[in-house]
């Protein structure tokens, strides 16, 4: 169920990108990934329904980049360079959306993060999609 508080906005670094997203099921579908480009750029995203992500400004700052099979294809802002968002390989129907990008957000407000692996894709293994892990934050007093 969608409501008011899935509805977010953000923006990258420098703020030439701002977007206005609708999350799927809010926060319950944290995660991480462990493939080869998520495990460098370490971003905490949430998910969101094709059309659910509305860019607001900035259109033309967006660029892209895939690899692998050129499925996934994720956006980021070409002057920051932040990672925005990207739509995702195993289902093109949904995008992740870089949690730090949202107002009021951090990825750090999030005590665990459940790290997805990526590493043995489901597209390539022909198997079920499996948690590689837990990512936990404990702060310090």
């Amino acid at each position: 169920m969608v409501d008011d508080a899935n509805v977010r906005t953000g923006r990258c670094h420098c703020g030439a990108v701002h977007f206005e997203v609708t999350l799927s099921d809010g926060f319950k579908s944290i995660r991480r990934c462990n493939c080869s480009y998520c495990r460098m750029r370490g971003a905490v995203v949430a998910m969101a329904e094709a059309g659910g992500i509305e860019i607001l400004q900035g259109a033309k700052a967006l660029t892209s980049y895939r690899f692998h099979t050129g499925a996934a294809q994720h956006f980021f802002c070409c002057r920051c360079g932040i990672y925005t968002h990207h739509q995702r390989r195993s289902n093109t129907a949904l995008y992740a959306v870089n949690v730090a990008c949202l107002d009021g957000v951090s990825p750090f407000d999030f005590s665990e993060v459940p790290v997805t692996d990526g590493v043995n894709h489901p597209n390539d293994t022909g198997t079920s999609a499996r948690q590689a892990g837990t990512l936990c934050f404990i702060p310090t007093d």
